[in-house]
């Protein structure tokens, strides 16, 4: 039989007798010829499909893609602070050597350069509060994320020459990114969160016409990613101490000569480590030697760069994005400001405060004043490592949120601590007595313990708090601008009496648990809070091609400012208009359209 043949005939040719109805359906129906059958076997629809079983394999691989993204995100902040603590570790305790500084550098002064190097850390956030909501909605939160993470890179790379004009302007960089940095990550890993769970929820009726979800329906996913990212995050204390096993714990002096004129430790003890002596180093290390080891820790920080860049997907969609630039950049600039006058926002400020203090006490006053002081510098190393290892595996003890009530995992962890300054504050541990160990690493993994439910907590709460994809930025900007304010405040009372730190970490401990009592007992009584209005975005600007049917603004949101609109027209219009109907602003497409008639009637 010739290619093109009539069908039926080609199966009477071939011995097989159609049904009748296949006949009826063939004589009464359009003639088609083979090419014709094959096209359409091609292009119509396939008898095995099953469209309700592809998209249920879509949103899987959309919720594979939203773990990847929050493992890559946290993996990308881990590695960032671990080559970023550990250098400056590193740094600080090869500068500190009165032999080292005259042999390799001579008259250079790097200890007059540490001193500015952590100046510029420490200063340059006091201003973050001003330019860091600019940023994220300029660069966009994965944009952000990835030049913060470019920056601390930059300060690795300016070690490999150590000079006053390349270590201080990087270290100023540094303290210009870290409120960047940590904003775009908490904004982040919230929104991964949200989009885990609409990619769960597909079906639901606000999921599909991208309405806002109902009040509470975020709180579990943004608990578990918070976990995970705390979890993983918090190991870069561990990696931050792999420069001092492997390479510089085989050059330290041992702690007879190092404390050797140290009369007092802990609770009575003054400034930091006074007495320690000038040489630390039994032996220099070669720069070859050195310069290995920071070129290992370039490529980590290079590794960092690249997890974010090439893992981690957007936080938003294209269109978010420009409705969240298109509010005006005054208005980006002012929205911070006017959410610190949310009553919550303000009882919490006592809490971020102290999440500065806690963590860089447990650092520098902890660990030199009754570690070091006690055990010698060769230990500092194992005590960071026990709070690190600590307070990664502790955190999922903030869990317990999804059947416990929120305030658990705060007010315990603000407990642990409190209990474990006042031992500090009595406990005077004896000089080059390595007996105190035991006890030095307990004390260390229970303030990790403490720690993690502090940091878990309260990052999970701004993202139950503040749900609105609109406001993520500005409340973690918040957050972590209070935290670096305090990392400043450490900074500056670096040579107060151990007791009088011990006395204003507690004070405010206690402070920040009472302030937040009172903030979760007006919460539950149901006192309105007063929150911003995020202005309207701007599109019907002529000549603009993003046009406002496009726009990712929750329905809800558009029905609120539809009303607020016609209120005011109302009250604007004279009397005898109020009842005529309003002529509507037509959009710049309409205009185009009618302009385009016009030139064609011309």
């Amino acid at each position: 039989m010739e290619p093109g043949g009539n069908v039926y005939r080609e199966a009477l040719g071939n011995g097989v007798a159609p049904d009748v109805q296949g006949v009826d359906d063939v004589m009464n129906g359009p003639v088609l010829n083979g090419a014709e059958v094959q096209l359409d076997n091609f292009v119509g629809a396939h008898a095995e499909y099953n469209e309700e079983e592809e998209e249920r394999k879509y949103f899987r691989r959309k919720r594979f893609g939203i773990i990847k993204n929050l493992v890559a995100a946290s993996m990308g902040g881990m590695l960032t602070y671990s080559v970023f603590l550990g250098l400056l570790q590193m740094q600080l305790i090869l500068h500190y050597d009165e032999t080292y500084r005259e042999v390799k550098y001579s008259n250079l002064g790097l200890q007059n350069i540490d001193s500015k190097m952590l100046m510029g850390i420490n200063v340059t956030p006091i201003a973050a509060l001003l330019y860091t909501p600019l940023l994220i909605r300029f660069f966009g939160t994965k944009w952000m994320f990835f030049l913060a993470v470019g920056i601390y890179a930059l300060f690795v790379s300016t070690n490999y020459w150590e000079r006053y004009y390349t270590l201080v302007p990087s270290a100023v960089a540094i303290g210009a990114a870290i409120v960047p940095l940590w904003a775009s990550m908490g904004n982040y890993i919230t929104r991964m969160a949200q989009k885990y769970y609409e990619y769960v929820n597909y079906k639901t009726e606000h999921v599909e016409e991208q309405k806002r979800a109902p009040h509470g329906a975020y709180n579990s996913y943004i608990i578990a990613f918070q976990t995970v990212f705390y979890s993983l995050f918090n190991l870069s204390f561990v990696c931050a101490q792999m420069p001092m096993f492997f390479f510089l714990k085989h050059y330290l002096s041992d702690l007879h000569h190092t404390l050797f004129a140290v009369q007092h430790c802990g609770t009575n003890s003054h400034g930091i480590l006074t007495g320690f002596n000038t040489t630390v180093l039994q032996r220099l290390p070669r720069s070859s030697e050195l310069i290995m080891v920071e070129s290992v820790l370039m490529g980590v920080a290079f590794l960092a760069m690249l997890l974010v860049l090439i893992l981690c997907g957007s936080a938003y969609r294209p269109t978010e994005e420009i409705d969240l630039r298109s509010i005006g950049w005054g208005n980006i600039f002012q929205l911070p400001f006017k959410h610190m006058r949310d009553y919550r926002m303000r009882h919490l400020i006592l809490f971020f405060i102290y999440s500065g203090f806690e963590v860089v006490f447990v650092c520098t006053g902890f660990a030199l004043n009754y570690g070091v002081c006690s055990i010698g510098l060769e230990h500092m190393a194992y005590i960071l490592t026990t709070y690190g290892l600590s307070s990664a595996v502790c955190c999922s003890l903030a869990l317990s949120m999804l059947c416990l009530p929120r305030q658990v995992p705060l007010l315990a962890g603000a407990s642990v601590h409190a209990i474990l300054l006042i031992a500090l504050f009595c406990w005077e541990p004896q000089p080059r007595a390595l007996g105190e160990a035991p006890m030095l690493y307990l004390v260390a993994a229970l303030w990790g313990l403490g720690s993690a439910l502090n940091k878990t907590g309260l990052s999970t709460l701004m993202g139950i708090l503040y749900e609105d994809k609109e406001r993520q930025d500005f409340v973690f900007t918040i957050y972590h601008w209070w935290q670096a304010l305090a990392i400043f405040v450490v900074y500056l009372w670096s040579g107060l009496p151990m007791k009088a730190k011990l006395s204003i970490i507690l004070a405010t401990l206690v402070a920040a648990v009472f302030s937040y009592i009172w903030m979760e007992r007006k919460v539950a009584q149901l006192i309105p809070h007063r929150l911003p209005k995020i202005p309207k975005p701007r599109h019907k600007v002529r000549g603009y091609r993003y046009l406002e049917n496009d726009s990712d603004e929750t329905d809800s949101e558009r029905e609120e400012e539809e009303e607020e609109e016609a209120a005011a027209a109302e009250d604007e219009e004279p009397g005898g208009l109020q009842g005529q109907p309003r002529r509507r602003n037509k959009c710049a497409f309409e205009q185009a359209l009618e302009e385009e008639a016009g030139d064609h009637e011309g």
